[in-house]
C-alpha cells in the first residue's frame, strides 16, 4: 500500500468530484451517468464507462476507495500505469456487462410472461417508458418476476465495485499469502481463501435473489473478467514489459 501511485491517485479523485457533483445535482447526475437499462429511456452509450464513477452514499464511496488504495497499489507498482489502467477498466466493463446480461434475462421473463397472457410487447413498453406499471401484471406471472422485471428496467447501477473486484481477485493471484479481514469478521484470512468467499457469498445472494441493495451480479462480472485476465497473463505474458 502506502503512498498513491498514479492512476490509483486519478481514480481516486475523478470518483471524489463525481461523488460532490451528485451531491450539488442529485438526481440529474443519477439520471446522466448511472447505467440504466440499455431499453429504458435513461440510457447512454457513455453510462458503460461512467457509471464506474457514480457511488450511492459515503460509505459507498469510502469502501471502494479504500479497497482501490489497499489492493491497487501494490499491483500498480508492479504492473505499471497503463497495465493497471487496462486491467482495471476491463474488469469494470466485464461487470457492466454480466450485470446488464442478467438484467436482460429478468426482464425478457417478465415481458415473455405479459405476452403469453395476450399483452402486447409495444404496450408493456409504452407503460414502462412512462415510469408506471399495471397492478395487474401481478395477478399475469408471480410477484418475483413482475418486481424482477420492474427492477431490471428501473434501477441504475451506480459504483466501481465491479473494477474493484477485479482487482480483488488480482491482488489474491498476486498476494496470494497475505491476511486479510472483514469488518464484522475480525479474523485473518490468506486472500487466496478470503476472495473466493466474497464472491461466493455474492453467487448465493446474486441467485438466491436476495435483495441487499448491490448488485450482486456485477460484482461477480468484475471478478470473473479479473481472474481469465490473470490466469491469461500469468500463463502467457504476466512479466512482460509491453505496457510500460
Amino acid at each position: 500500500m502506502g503512498r498513491l501511485t498514479e492512476a490509483v491517485k486519478h481514480i481516486l479523485i475523478v470518483n471524489v468530484i463525481m461523488f460532490f457533483a451528485t451531491q450539488l445535482y442529485g438526481d440529474q447526475m443519477f439520471q446522466w451517468m448511472s447505467l440504466w437499462f440499455p431499453k429504458n429511456p435513461n440510457f447512454e452509450w457513455w453510462q458503460i464507462i461512467s457509471h464506474m464513477f457514480m457511488h450511492g452514499n459515503l460509505m459507498h464511496i469510502v469502501f471502494n476507495m479504500y479497497a482501490l488504495w489497499a489492493f491497487g497499489t501494490p499491483l500498480e507498482r508492479i504492473w505499471g500505469r497503463n497495465k493497471f489502467l487496462f486491467f482495471y477498466f476491463s474488469a469494470g466493463l466485464g461487470s457492466a456487462a454480466l450485470h446488464s446480461g442478467v438484467n436482460f434475462f429478468l426482464f425478457n421473463e417478465g415481458i415473455s410472461a405479459l405476452e403469453g397472457a395476450g399483452i402486447a410487447r409495444t404496450q408493456i413498453m409504452d407503460i414502462l417508458a412512462n415510469g408506471q406499471y399495471s397492478p395487474g401484471w401481478y395477478n399475469i406471472a408471480s410477484k418475483v418476476t413482475i418486481d424482477n422485471m420492474l427492477s431490471a428496467y428501473n434501477t441504475p447501477a451506480v459504483g466501481a465495485s465491479g473494477a474493484i473486484y477485479g482487482i480483488l481477485v488480482a491482488f489474491a493471484f498476486m498476494y496470494s499469502e497475505a491476511k486479510l479481514m472483514l469488518i464484522f469478521l475480525p479474523v485473518p484470512i490468506k486472500a487466496k481463501y478470503f476472495v473466493p468467499i466474497l464472491i461466493a457469498v455474492d453467487l448465493i445472494f446474486g441467485i438466491g435473489n436476495v435483495n441487499t441493495g448491490v448488485a450482486h451480479f456485477a460484482h461477480i462480472g468484475g471478478a470473473l473478467i479479473g481472474f481469465v485476465m490473470m490466469w491469461y497473463w500469468k500463463k502467457n505474458q504476466f512479466n512482460d514489459n509491453r505496457w510500460n
